[in-house]
C-alpha cells in the first residue's frame, strides 16, 4: 500500500515563494511522470507542471517561468517550487505520481491536496 503525503502549502503574500513536497511511502516505487495539478474554487482541476522520468518538463502557460517541478527519486519525493506567487495562484494543489514498472505505467497515486493562498 502506497501512502502519499503533501506538505509545504500555506498563506503567502503576492510575490512570495513556496515549495510543495509530495512523498510516497509504504513500499519502493519507481516514479514515471511526476505532476502537479491545482483546483481553484468553482473551477476544474488543471495540470500546472509535469516532469517525465527523462527530465523533460511541461508547464501551464500561467505558471511558466515561475514554477519548477523536480524530483528526488532516492526519497520518492517530487517538488513544486513556486516563485513570484500571485493571487490567481490560490488553489488546492494536488500531486500525482505515476508509478512505472519495467518501463510501463502501473498506477497513478494522488496526494490529498494542500491549500495555497496568495493574499496580502
Amino acid at each position: 500500500q502506497v501512502q502519499i503525503a503533501e506538505s509545504g502549502g500555506g498563506l503567502v503574500e503576492p510575490g512570495g515563494s513556496l515549495r510543495l513536497s509530495c512523498t510516497a511511502s509504504g513500499r519502493a516505487l519507481r516514479i514515471g511522470i511526476a505532476a502537479w495539478y491545482r483546483q481553484a474554487p468553482g473551477q476544474q482541476r488543471e495540470q500546472v507542471a509535469a516532469q517525465t522520468s527523462g527530465g523533460a518538463t511541461n508547464y501551464a502557460d500561467a505558471v511558466n517561468g515561475r514554477f519548477t517541478v523536480s524530483r528526488d527519486s532516492s526519497k520518492s519525493t517530487i517538488y513544486l517550487q513556486m516563485n513570484n506567487l500571485q493571487p490567481e495562484d490560490t488553489a488546492v494543489y494536488y500531486c500525482n505520481i505515476r508509478e512505472v514498472r519495467l518501463g510501463r505505467p502501473l498506477t497513478d497515486h494522488w496526494g490529498q491536496g494542500i491549500q495555497v493562498t496568495v493574499s496580502s
